[in-house]
């Protein structure tokens, strides 16, 4: 299958997020690594409280990240289908403007 501009550009930009979520899978793998050998009493502990929000964050940055490849994915089907750029709910042609902002919209602005 010869690759479209479009293709090439959700590609482009899922290897990018790809490559975000591995980065964030890894830190939070050593917060959780890091936390199994250290006993310490968040709650007590003056460090405590800015480590558990760290990785609260980066928990919160990973389920976004993963939320994105999947919309992404969904967008590099649709392309592949001949449906990228068609809104799901009215039909009607999505404006090269959104999909500019937003690669992987599903709908036009008025359905949004």
């Amino acid at each position: 299958m010869p690759t479209t501009p479009t293709r090439a550009r959700l590609e482009a930009e899922r290897d990018e997020v790809l490559a975000r979520t591995d980065r964030l899978r890894a830190d939070l793998d050593a917060f959780r690594a890091a936390s199994e050998r250290d006993n310490a009493d968040d709650e007590h502990d003056p460090e405590g409280a800015t480590i558990a929000f760290e990785r609260s964050q980066v928990a919160t940055l990973l389920r976004e990240g993963e939320r994105r490849l999947a919309d992404l994915d969904a967008a590099l089907e649709r392309e592949g289908r001949g449906t990228y750029g068609v809104c799901e709910r009215c039909g009607r042609p999505i404006p090269p403007a959104r999909l500019e902002v937003r690669p992987s919209a599903r709908t036009c602005v008025g359905c949004a």
